[in-house]
């Protein structure tokens, strides 16, 4: 068997010939993600979730035992594992490409040593080791822009207007920044991705900033990308999040337009669907 990042890799350019683009699907393994309330939370629903997912096309599973909701609790390395660990391992009994959404070491060794081969890391890399076990394990880092823990933020899409001199350069070099660390623990350059980090200490107005200038990030840091715009607030603060699929498409077909490499979404068939038409339209010359 080869090595994780090359397994990962490999996921990457099918997608890519299929439809140009991966589709992460997420399977919230916790009781108050702002997405799903709990709606994985057992293992036997978590288990169907992964079936689910891989049936409606997704190229990727994303397991997370921690919600990123504004305000959420903390939780330690050991629970996150209690919750996320049995999923992670059955997913990859099941052959998918299994990303573990933690910023603990623990959880990430634990489950890269079950399998894994991506590491999605929300923190803007807190914890440099977390760099280090990536590179130990052949594993891809999504580095994730972010500022401080979710935890510590009041609201969805509540952040101060002036945090950002320019939000488009100040994330690319504070990601930069994030990734010249990464690197210095021997990551190398091709097991990066780098997600922009839309609704993390950003407000509505900054995440759909970084979003309609994705193409300019993806010119700017010259590793794959990946853009996790799906159910979030700043897409229609008015709806709830189960009743955002229309945004979430749009969102999801603009940074295909404009060719991001990997999308993290909650609705995998809905939005293959639509890119798998938005191609076949272009395809045909439409603009």
């Amino acid at each position: 068997m080869g090595r994780r990042e090359d397994r990962s890799r490999e996921v990457l350019d099918g997608a890519h010939a299929r439809r140009a683009v991966a589709l992460m699907g997420i399977c919230n393994v916790t009781p108050d993600s702002f997405s799903d309330g709990g709606r994985y939370f057992s293992l036997d629903n978590a288990r169907a979730r992964v079936r689910e997912l891989l049936a409606e096309g997704a190229d990727l599973i994303d397991v997370g035992g921690e919600s990123t909701r504004p305000g959420a609790a903390v939780v330690s390395a050991k629970e996150q594992l209690s919750r996320v660990l049995e999923v992670v391992s059955f997913a990859v009994e099941l052959g998918a490409c299994v990303s573990i959404d933690t910023a603990s070491v623990e959880v990430a060794v634990a489950c890269l040593d079950a399998g894994a081969c991506v590491v999605n890391d929300v923190s803007c890399l807190r914890d440099e080791d977390l760099a280090s076990v990536c590179a130990s394990h052949d594993a891809v880092l999504i580095l994730m822009h972010s500022r401080e823990p979710m935890s510590e933020l009041k609201a969805f899409s509540a952040y101060p207007d002036d945090a950002y001199d320019d939000v488009v350069k100040d994330v690319v070099a504070e990601w930069s920044d994030a990734a010249e660390r990464a690197m210095a623990r021997g990551l190398t350059p091709d097991a990066l991705v780098m997600d922009p980090g839309l609704g993390f200490a950003k407000n509505a107005r900054q995440s759909m900033e970084l979003l309609s200038d994705i193409g300019t990030i993806m010119s700017s840091v010259n590793v794959p990308v990946c853009v996790g715009a799906s159910r979030k607030s700043f897409l229609a603060r008015d709806a709830r999040p189960e009743d955002r699929l229309g945004a979430s498409i749009a969102a999801a077909v603009y940074a295909y337009r404009n060719s991001v490499d990997l999308l993290r979404v909650h609705d995998v068939r809905a939005t293959r669907q639509a890119i798998d038409v938005e191609r076949r339209l272009i395809g045909m010359g439409v603009p």
